[in-house]
């Protein structure tokens, strides 16, 4: 093979589609390659000119428009158009025209056809276009790692070992030890129609219980184990992702979950057979965290936290598994916080709920955050007698936060801001107003209160007014039309990366703020169709289910906006890990040029998802600016 024909395969098999093809069918292509040269200003296409190659880009780079003379996309180093055409009518869909000095090489219309004809990943990417190299970058992540892809059946090694409400605490014990289990399933006889007996699972106990609720309270050997059996019961499908059980554990902060198909049990899973598949320690991170005994402990769990963060990103864990992590260790930082104050302060005057909102509610946080939240009390609530208890309880809980990096809120988003540390009854008239009179502060607080989570407390609070949205908001227009302007006030920074707007403040000169310009805004186009839709789910990927569900997006499920979010985030959770890493303050601003060429590539599909996904809520309520 010539000298020429060499370098033209070396080059063409670092990008896709060729990367996926057998040598002997790169020597091919790189032998029949013909060369074209454009300069900078000059047209390579024209709308409905006859086309008989496939242009892959050398160097350089190339503009491509609509029709109507908008422009569509910009496309650089060893990426292709002119596909659609040679698919369909011979004739060119987008006009070209080289945005720089710019060389092309040509893949004839036959060599094309043979290409699309036996090789299946090719005709996967020149059919799906852009997207094709987002789902594929998505789904490697996915399937190189063991708690995606592991169910948690395969965790299960024997069936679960039961006994009935009744049994003695001598007797539990006593089988435990000749089972060897650290855990069993309690049961009760449920009568069926045909007047059997069946068992029912109404607890499980564990060695944990028999220590802290049985022996150190010094129980009687024959109290019935319904006595001190945990009966509010937290449960995993058995066809349930290992990952899903692991932030299970991670939330609640418990270290045995009873295995369910179709209901009845038929494992027990304890914490020893998550940590073969869960090397980050996050859940022994939150057990450490529920034992210290001040601010100043907790505090020095930061770097901790960091070490658990980084291990996440680079054992290859997606953004729901490292966002749900990092939210459960800041829930539960918060939890503990809200008891030492407790014991502190003593027991509350009323009933009270503590909110957390923005990406811990929505379970995606990363080390880059603030502490947004607040306080729902009971309706008995008294501002006189009741107001300073609460005010020094949410000042103790910010103060500690603070103390375990998470920054005070800027704008005032907090409990200890006497608006945000209201009784139910006027947070209920807060989120009545702001949907039924959506003026810019409204629409402001709704970005930041409409994601919730009740954390501590009574979180039936949280429920009420998660369930008031759902069903106020999908009867609004005027709202969701509102809501939907605000979300188009962010749009991403297209132009990648000739005409790319960079951050020009100084500090993050030439860096793309992932956060403010890719997931924020597409986390608020979420939002709006969740809304739509009366879900009450808080993470963005839930509300993607709920909104395919209710088929809001028309044609699509939902997909390409599910893989732009999960690409983004793992981006941004990269660039905030090799910060740390490198002993740098983490940040959410992204350089451009510390990305490989695929990286920029994809990263630049998800910006077009982003931006396609603006238009259309543009056009579904009619906004008419962006």
């Amino acid at each position: 093979m010539e000298v020429e024909h060499l370098e033209i395969r070396e080059h063409m098999r670092r990008f896709p589609p060729f990367d996926g093809l057998s040598e002997e069918r790169l020597n091919d292509i790189a032998s029949q390659v013909e060369v074209g040269y454009f300069k900078a200003g000059s047209v390579i296409l024209e709308f409905g000119q006859d086309i008989k190659d496939l242009y892959y880009i050398r160097s350089g780079a190339v503009e491509i428009y609509r029709r109507n003379g908008e422009l569509y996309n910009r496309l650089s180093e060893g990426e292709i158009f002119g596909q659609l055409g040679l698919l369909m009518s011979r004739k060119a869909r987008f006009p070209a025209k080289a945005l720089e000095d710019t060389l092309i090489y040509f893949i004839n219309q036959e060599l094309f056809d043979v290409l699309w004809e036996n090789e299946d990943e090719f005709a996967d990417f020149v059919e799906i276009e852009d997207q094709y190299g987002l789902r594929k970058a998505i789904t490697q992540r996915q399937s190189e790692n063991d708690l995606l892809s592991s169910r948690v059946r395969k965790l299960i090694t024997r069936e679960p070992v039961a006994l009935p409400s009744k049994t003695s605490l001598q007797d539990v014990a006593r089988h435990m030890t000749d089972e060897g289990v650290s855990s069993l399933i309690i049961t009760e006889d449920q009568v069926g129609e045909g007047g059997e007996a069946h068992p029912r699972m109404v607890g499980i106990i564990t060695d944990r219980d028999l220590r802290t609720r049985a022996l150190a309270e010094g129980l009687a050997y024959d109290t019935p184990i319904a006595d001190i059996m945990s009966s509010d019961l937290i449960t995993v499908g058995a066809d349930d992702f290992v990952f899903e059980a692991m932030l299970m554990m991670l939330r609640y902060n418990i270290h045995h979950l009873p295995v369910l198909h179709r209901d009845r049990p038929i494992g027990v899973i304890a914490l020893s057979d998550i940590i073969r598949y869960e090397s980050q320690s996050s859940i022994y991170l939150v057990n450490d965290i529920h034992h210290k005994q001040n601010q100043a402990e907790l505090g020095a769990l930061t770097p901790d936290i960091r070490a658990t963060f980084v291990r996440m990103v680079n054992e290859d864990a997606n953004s729901h598994m490292i966002g749900s992590a990092i939210a459960g260790i800041g829930r539960s930082i918060t939890q503990r916080l809200l008891e030492l104050a407790e014991a502190e302060l003593g027991p509350p005057p009323v009933p009270y709920c503590f909110l957390a909102l923005g990406s811990m509610a929505r379970d995606e946080q990363f080390v880059v955050t603030d502490q947004d939240n607040a306080l729902v009390l009971d309706d008995a609530f008294d501002p006189e007698q009741h107001d300073d208890y609460f005010m020094k309880l949410a000042t103790y809980v910010s103060d500690g936060l603070a103390a375990c990096g998470y920054d005070y809120c800027k704008g005032g988003i907090m409990g200890t801001n006497p608006t945000w540390r209201q009784p139910l009854q006027v947070w209920k008239q807060y989120f009545t107003d702001w949907i039924e009179k959506p003026d810019p502060q409204a629409l402001l607080n709704s970005s930041i209160f409409f994601d919730l989570d009740g954390i501590y407390g009574e979180t039936d609070f949280a429920e009420i007014l998660k369930d008031l949205v759902a069903r106020r908001a999908r009867r609004s227009q005027m709202f969701l039309a509102c809501l939907a302007r605000n979300a188009l006030n962010r749009t991403p920074p297209l132009g990648f990366f000739r005409t790319f707007v960079m951050e020009n403040d100084g500090k993050h000169n030439n860096s793309i703020n992932l956060k403010r310009r890719g997931t924020a805004p597409l986390a608020d186009v979420i939002r709006v169709h969740a809304l739509a839709c009366g879900s009450t789910a808080q993470n963005s990927f839930d509300r993607l289910d709920a909104i395919a569900d209710a088929r809001v997006l028309g044609h699509t499920n939902g997909d390409e906006l599910r893989d732009a979010l999960e690409f983004m985030a793992i981006v941004r959770a990269r660039h905030q890990a090799l910060d740390i890493e490198a002993g740098r303050d983490p940040d959410n601003n992204v350089e451009p040029e510390h990305l490989s060429s695929l990286e920029r590539r994809t990263l630049k599909d998800a910006f077009q998802i982003l931006s396609n996904a603006q238009k259309f809520l543009k056009m579904r309520y009619q906004v008419n600016r962006v």
